[in-house]
């Protein structure tokens, strides 16, 4: 879900776009590019899966004229690519969304904040934990990352949305739709999972190498 035309107040979307700037600063300065420039097939993988992703970002219901739902597949891209690769190519596809007129430039980074920083950053604490706390078994990582991970992922950037319309929201009927919105969040988080789930499930089975948060040795060849 994204923010299509603005009900936010002045000083959030100054906040959020700051926030999502700093975000970028330190996704840019992992220097996750010259991964791209030495792998030229994960190179090609990236700006494809990037593409798949704005075009599946064409199927979208508008709630409301502020608001449209659609799948995010933010956990997917951090799963394969790891967070900072995945920061990038989430705000070229925010970028997009704007060039092509399905949203507003000044919401850009309250939609980097919700489509691509908090996914990420709960996605990836997901998979920190399940790597360090769990046991190395296919199966755990593909449900507690693929689906658990991005359905929390999913209830972690509709929440914030929520937040964000209660706290900043300029509108009266777009702070009680926001209310009624979170109701429905439930509903929203098991289509995600397994979206998710599902591509992950064949990329491990086809190409494990494609997924950088994946350790076939550990997950595969211990077993």
């Amino acid at each position: 879900m994204s923010f299509a035309q603005s009900v936010l107040a002045p000083w959030a979307l100054l906040l959020t776009s700051l926030l999502s700037l700093c975000v970028m600063v330190w996704a840019l300065w992992r220097q996750p590019w010259q991964a791209l420039i030495d792998d030229t097939e994960l190179q090609h993988r990236w700006l494809g899966a990037t593409l798949a992703v704005v075009l599946m970002w064409q199927l979208r219901a508008q709630a409301v004229d502020w608001l449209t739902l659609h799948l995010v597949f933010t956990a997917l891209m951090t799963l394969i690519f790891k967070v900072p690769l995945a920061l990038i190519s989430n705000v070229v596809i925010n970028v997009a969304m704007v060039i092509i007129g399905r949203n507003e430039w000044m919401l850009l980074g309250a939609n980097v904040l919700v489509t691509g920083i908090v996914p990420a950053t709960i996605i990836g604490v997901v998979w920190r934990l399940v790597d360090r706390r769990l046991p190395d078994n296919l199966m755990v990582f593909l449900f507690a990352c693929g689906f658990f991970g991005a359905a929390l992922a999913t209830l972690g950037g509709g929440l914030t949305v929520v937040l964000l319309i209660i706290v900043a929201g300029t509108d009266p009927d777009a702070i009680f739709l926001a209310q009624e919105y979170a109701r429905f969040l439930p509903l929203l988080m098991p289509s995600e999972a397994f979206i998710t789930g599902m591509l992950l499930s064949i990329l491990l089975v086809y190409h494990p190498d494609w997924v950088a948060t994946f350790n076939d040795h550990r997950y595969i060849d211990m077993q």
